[in-house]
């Protein structure tokens, strides 16, 4: 797996091209918002494979789309 860094770069990347808000998006994967900031800045560098698949399942990517 890549570091944390990279799951947040792909996440925020991946979100923007679909036009979402960090709110939206938290809202779709069902994850507090304060979650995915912290994945998506780096702070949290190894997400849980939960809430990675939860924020995957919002985007409607896979799980590796995240990670790779």
């Amino acid at each position: 797996m890549t570091s944390g860094k990279n799951i947040g770069e792909n996440i925020k990347k991946i979100r923007a091209k679909l036009g979402l808000t960090q709110d939206d998006l938290s809202k779709k994967a069902d994850i507090k918002y304060t979650t995915l900031t912290k994945v998506e800045s780096g702070v949290v560098k190894k997400p849980s494979i939960q809430t990675v698949a939860k924020i995957a399942k919002g985007l409607e990517v896979a799980i590796e789309e995240l990670i790779k």
